[in-house]
């Protein structure tokens, strides 16, 4: 950075007293209390944070701190490139979307996550979303013998399936990537007996409320008969777990969305009431960070535009989890499946 053209360091701050008035490379120490009368004086316009160790809530303090002192903040990246000194201006980075969860992340059951997954076939729909996605990142690296990626967007396949080839590590995954549809039974079922998976994650769906709202059909064909068709054709080839992403909107539904994911609900548990082998069963949950979607992305494009930022009611409270979270999550309650349970994650406070 010292080399940079882009950035100049004017100096450094620390809270700890003992090092206020010192100099570190020629440049002094400050107090995080003189940022507002520096960022006058020396012309802020950025800050650093630089302290990759910090809790979540510390990171969340500072953060704050400094955006009332009007200066752009940005963050490094994470202590392995650090220490590989591969670091350059360009690896500055904006906050990321998991900085502003209010906790600290929840850790996941090691051996619910390895359950239904460790050396098996693995089958993922929708694996290009958001949510599939990053399914599809947790359980490669809890060790698959294959992993079976189902997903209508070809542009959405390819940049998961490119993503995957780089993080398969010295046990390689076999990675499948299938153009299909979930609404295509005969497609469905060709997949299912060709790869043979024992765990079927469901991720496929349309779920913004409003395009649903203004396509209806559509919608329930997707979410309610796709799910259908897929359950019906994981079924017939014998796979042991069935896991549907589901929503909090399918709780006594006010909307289209929540009510095509009701009735996928509705249908796992009548096939599973109906004495099917394959345990079915379905999670629940409400905002993800980052996820498409999500308020946040919507909220960053306002800001961006200049505003205003819409809100649905001023005093709205909203919970998040991180789409990490989400995922792990999903893993864990789809290993501890009995057969038409459905399971809702707790959002936190």
């Amino acid at each position: 950075m010292a080399n940079s053209h882009e950035m100049r360091v004017v100096g450094f701050m620390d809270d700890d007293d003992r090092l206020h008035g010192h100099v570190l490379n020629g440049l002094p120490i400050y107090s995080p209390a003189d940022l507002p009368s520096l960022v006058s004086s020396l012309h802020i316009a950025t800050v650093l944070l630089a302290i990759p160790s910090a809790s979540r809530y510390r990171r969340n303090e500072m953060i704050q701190q400094m955006r009332r002192a009007h200066v752009e903040v940005r963050t490094l990246p994470s202590v392995s490139e650090l220490a590989q000194g591969t670091v350059s201006t360009s690896d500055l980075r904006e906050l990321d979307i998991d900085d502003l969860l209010g906790r600290e992340p929840v850790n996941p059951n090691l051996l619910l996550l390895g359950k239904a997954i460790h050396g098996k076939v693995v089958l993922v729909t929708g694996a290009g979303g958001s949510i599939g996605s990053e399914l599809c990142r947790q359980i490669l690296a809890v060790g698959p013998v294959e992993l079976v990626l189902v997903e209508q967007s070809e542009f959405a396949l390819y940049e998961i399936h490119q993503e995957l080839l780089g993080r398969v590590g010295e046990a390689p995954v076999i990675l499948h990537p299938v153009l299909a549809s979930v609404r295509d039974r005969h497609l469905m079922q060709d997949i299912m007996r060709r790869y043979r998976p024992d765990t079927v994650y469901h991720a496929a769906a349309y779920k913004h409320v409003p395009l649903v709202e203004h396509n209806p059909v559509e919608g329930i064909r997707n979410n309610t008969l796709g799910t259908l068709v897929a359950a019906e054709a994981a079924a017939a080839a014998g796979v042991a777990d069935f896991v549907l992403i589901s929503t909090d909107k399918a709780v006594r539904p006010t909307n289209i969305m929540g009510a095509s994911k009701r009735l996928a609900e509705m249908t796992l548990q009548a096939l599973s009431a109906a004495g099917s082998q394959t345990r079915y069963s379905m999670v629940r949950f409400g905002n993800v960070l980052g996820s498409s979607g999500s308020v946040v992305p919507k909220f960053r494009r306002q800001i961006q535009d200049g505003g205003p930022i819409t809100l649905t009611h001023p005093e709205i409270t909203r919970y998040f989890m991180t789409i990490p979270e989400a995922a792990q999550l999903v893993i864990q309650a789809g290993a501890m499946a009995r057969g038409g349970d459905v399971f809702v994650l707790d959002m936190g406070s």
